[in-house]
Order: C-alpha cells, then structure tokens, then sequence
C-alpha cells in the first residue's frame, strides 16, 4: 500500500482558513483540553515561582527539591483520580474512597504492628507483603460492596458512597479505638518514597529510557495499525514531533529528580554506616531519582490506559457512560460492569492508603482524610465530564498534579492555613464544570 497521505502539498480549501497552531494540532492530533491543562500547569507553576521569588526574595517552587516532593504528594490522588474517571464516566459518583484509604491503612497498620510480628518474627520480609494484599483486598472488597448496593439493589451512588464514607470512617477509629498506629514494618516503609524510597539516579535513568522505548513504540505501531487498514496518517513530521515532546518531557523529569540530593544528614548516616564509600572533597551527592510512589502511579496510569482503550471493559464503560439504556440493550450487562468498577475504585483505594500509611510511617485516623473532594476534583479538572462518556486516564493524572500544584504553591507563599486550599479546590472544581459546560456546548 502507498503511503499518500505524507505527501506535501500546499493548503487548499478548509487548511488555507487555518492557522499554523491549528494546523499543528489537527496534524499531531494532539488533546485541546490536555494542552489547556498542561498550559494551566505551566502557568501556575511559573506563577507561583515568580511570585515567592518577588515577594519571598527567592523563588523555591521550580526547583528539583519542590518538583520531587509535589511528585509524591500528586501520586495517591492521581491513582485514586483515574479509577474515579471510570466511576463519573458512567454517571455515578464515589465520596466513600478518602474513607477507605482510612479504613484499609488503619487495617493494614493493626495487621503489621500489632499481628504479624507475634506469628512471623519481628521484621520478617513476609509481613510487608502480606500487609499489601490484605490492603489491596480490603479496598476492592469494599468496593465491590458499593458496587452491588448500587447496580444490584438500585441505590443512588451518591447515597450508598455517602453512607460509606461515614461508615468506613468511623469504623477506621473504632478498629484501633482512636490510637495511632505506628512505625510500620521498615520494608512497607519505602513504598513511600523518601531518600531509600526512590530509585536513585541509575534506575531513574533506566526508567527514562524505557519509557521512551515504549513512547517510540507506540507512535511505530499506531502507525504500522493505521497503514494496515488504510487510515489517514500523521504527517512524518507530526510523528517525530510527538516524539520529541514524549522523550524530551521524560528525560527533563529524570534530570530533574536526579538533581535532588539526599539530605546532608541521611548521607552522613549511610556514610558511616558503609565505611568503604569513597567521600570526595565537595562531599557525597547521591541522588533520589523517580520515588516509589511516582513509579507505581505511572504503572496504575498506564494499566488504566490499556484497560479503558484497549479492553471490551473500557468499551463497555463508556458505552454506558454514553447511553446506559442503549448499553442495555445492546447485551452489555450494566450491573456487573458498574459493580467491577467500584471494587476497582476499591482497590486503587487500597493503593493509596498503602503509599500513604507508608509515607507517615503510621496509620493514623486522619488518613485520607477529605480524600474523596480531592479526587473527585482531579478528575473533573482533568476534562471528565459529569454529564458522564467523556473522560481520560491521563487527563485525571495531570488533573491532580493541577490541584496539588495550587496546594502546594499556596504553602510557599505563606498561604499555608487549610482554609485557603479549600477555597481554592471549591473554586477550581466550580470553574471545571463550567468550562465543560461551555465545551460540550460549542462541540455539538
């Protein structure tokens, strides 16, 4: 088959009346919304630099310092946020999850502290292990039985989610009757990030690369699928560019987290712990590279991809998302689909109540506290439409990063009480409905 459709050619007809930036959109087929996103991003970030660099006499926001640690702080919302796509993609609403982070950590925390050290042994490499399953199952079992009250016994989403969120959150206090759980199983620990938490400059860049490995890979083979079945092709030039753009935000995140040192203080200590480290003059810079929690955000990002593009799951979701009595009635069983997205919902829950309780080093009552605003605001700032059928995996990711940036940015300019950060997750998520509003207006 001939690849015509490469061939340069001067504008005619409709691409005379379009400017080059829209010309370069159609062609690279990139996202408007993710662009606005990432442009919003981009503003805020720049933003708040500038503004403590002014106001403060420094500007500490872009720096690999600040970047890293917004990185781990965005990756429990932003696994949470892409199971809540599919849960508003088909019309319903989940309020219960920042209560199941609550409940599964304070379960895991009582398991490893309190059980598994009286039958495996103190520090036994078993426990962390069997504590992430046991919070992994807690959260999809949870889950599935939102599921089931909503698709099987007819109860409003909203109703069922609300009770839970009352229900889990109480029972979280009385499961260890109010007590802070803590320090949890050193192992368990790393999953959440900090200088032994990450993966240090060679695995960050073994990362990059494979990522842009896969990058590279997908753009070939969308392009090898197209020209097998005779669809209109990118431009080369379009390929490429999109290339660039993959690999190039890539490397800059490793160069970023590889610039962030260990504390002088954890590099004494592993100094001394490892006589035969050679310290140069300048002294020892060790890098934390990507963090854990990045890492398994990425993983959740990528299988939450696959399975809502490349599934019959993810075709049946937004089937109903789109029309639930069509869905219906073209054979697609509505209840057990919709029960298997809220125990997914569950157990992505489960994740981040891992990374969580991990990261604190303890389960404490206040886990995931407010959790479910966050969440829900991530994804709708991401461009998943409350209308339901519309919505994205990494638009719910960059949505996060959205509202954690502006929480973030808040503390470093001094805005730091917590009423400031509602307000503005409020306004923002008020400002998202209604920019989707005026979009699906203009779409039709």
């Amino acid at each position: 088959m001939t690849d015509h459709t490469t061939a340069p050619h001067a504008p005619q007809g409709n691409d005379a009346k379009l400017g080059p930036v829209a010309r370069f959109i159609r062609d690279t087929e990139l996202d408007t919304r993710m662009l606005g996103m990432v442009g919003a991003l981009l503003l805020i970030w720049i933003g708040f630099h500038f503004y403590g660099a002014v106001v403060n006499g420094g500007g500490v926001f872009l720096t690999p310092r600040n970047l890293w640690n917004l990185s781990v702080q965005t990756s429990m919302t932003g696994i949470m946020a892409t199971g809540m796509v599919l849960v508003i993609v088909t019309r319903n609403i989940d309020l219960s999850v920042g209560s199941i982070v609550g409940f599964t950590g304070m379960v895991m925390g009582i398991l490893q502290v309190n059980i598994l050290p009286q039958y495996l042994g103190l520090g036994h490499p078993m426990i962390w292990i069997i504590t992430v399953i046991v919070g992994l199952v807690t959260g999809a079992l949870i889950g599935a039985l939102n599921g089931w009250l909503i698709a099987y016994r007819g109860i409003p989403s909203f109703i069922v989610t609300l009770g839970g969120l009352m229900v889990w959150r109480g029972a979280a206090f009385l499961t260890a009757d109010g007590k802070t759980i803590s320090p949890v199983d050193p192992t368990f620990a790393l999953l959440g990030g900090g200088p032994y938490g990450a993966v240090g400059a060679t695995g960050s860049w073994i990362v990059g690369l494979l990522g842009c490995a896969g990058i590279l890979w997908v753009l070939w083979s969308g392009r090898s699928a197209r020209l097998k079945h005779g669809f209109k092709l990118r431009p080369m030039w379009a390929e490429i560019t999109l290339a660039v753009l993959g690999c190039g935000t890539l490397i800059g995140a490793v160069l970023v987290v590889n610039a962030y040192p260990w504390p002088k203080g954890i590099v004494d200590a592993y100094v001394k712990a490892n006589p035969d480290v050679v310290v140069p003059p300048e002294g020892l810079f060790i890098s934390h590279g990507f963090a854990i929690p990045v890492l398994i955000m990425a993983a959740v990002g990528i299988l939450m991809t696959i399975l809502v593009t490349r599934t019959r799951f993810g075709r049946y979701v937004f089937a109903i998302g789109g029309n639930p009595e069509a869905a219906a009635l073209a054979g697609i069983n509505t209840k057990w689909v919709t029960l298997k997205i809220f125990s997914l919902m569950g157990l992505l829950a489960g994740i981040a109540a891992v990374i969580a309780s991990a990261r604190l080093n303890s389960a404490t009552n206040a886990l995931g506290d407010l959790d479910e605003l966050y969440v829900i605001a991530s994804a709708v700032v991401g461009g998943t439409s409350l209308a339901g059928g519309v919505g994205t995996i990494y638009g719910a990711i960059i949505g996060a990063l959205v509202m954690q940036s502006l929480q973030t940015g808040m503390v470093l300019i001094g805005f730091g009480d917590g009423s400031y950060r509602k307000i503005v997750v409020g306004v923002a998520l008020v400002l998202a409905v209604y920019l989707d509003n005026l979009y699906r207006k203009k779409t039709k």
